[in-house]
């Protein structure tokens, strides 16, 4: 049996607002390009030999009612002023014939950067465990390379996220997303 295994993704983030949380969540689809497609959402793993490609190339190779896999993270309120953020973090060794890891978290009160950055590193946490690697964030990261050294394993990590403060009395919802292209 031939595997099923994306070759393709990529990443994109939306936020959208409606008096409706369901209309406000196609919102955010829809301004994350994705609206169109029905999304299957599927565990943590990048799969190796994937190719990383824009959001731009990936959105057009999307099909209109078609199963597409993701990983995502949504967050949702309708109370005024919370400050929402959902993000999606991925770590991708630098054998690419290796699998990576590629993580969700959906926080209140964080800044962009702040889940972001908390994405990214679960998903090295992962990413190093699965190796059988104690792992320290803060000693593991080299600043000036903006690259993770596990076990001297080179992991290239980055982060899609959406934030927003909701602003009025609707509900709010934001994403982020990892798309799989076949």
């Amino acid at each position: 049996m031939d595997s099923f295994v994306p070759r393709k993704i990529f990443f994109t983030k939306g936020v959208g607002t409606h008096k409706d949380e369901l209309h406000s969540f196609e919102r955010a689809l829809r301004d994350a390009g994705i609206e169109r497609c029905n999304l299957v959402q599927v565990s943590s793993i990048f799969p190796p030999e994937c190719r990383m490609i824009s959001k731009t190339q990936g959105l057009k190779e999307l099909v209109a009612g078609a199963i597409t896999f993701c990983v995502m993270s949504r967050c949702c309120s309708n109370e005024q002023k919370r400050l929402l953020a959902a993000s999606v973090g991925c770590a991708i060794p630098a054998d690419q014939r290796s699998y990576g890891y590629i993580s969700e978290h959906h926080a209140f009160g964080q800044t962009e950067k702040q889940a972001g950055d908390y994405a990214e590193d679960m998903a090295a946490a992962m990413l190093a465990s699965t190796l059988g690697i104690d792992f320290n964030v803060d000693e593991s990261w080299d600043e000036k390379k903006e690259i993770f050294k596990i076990s001297g394993k080179i992991v290239r990590t980055r982060n899609v996220t959406q934030s927003t403060i909701v602003k009025n009395s609707g509900y709010t919802t934001v994403l982020a997303a990892a798309v799989f292209i076949f």
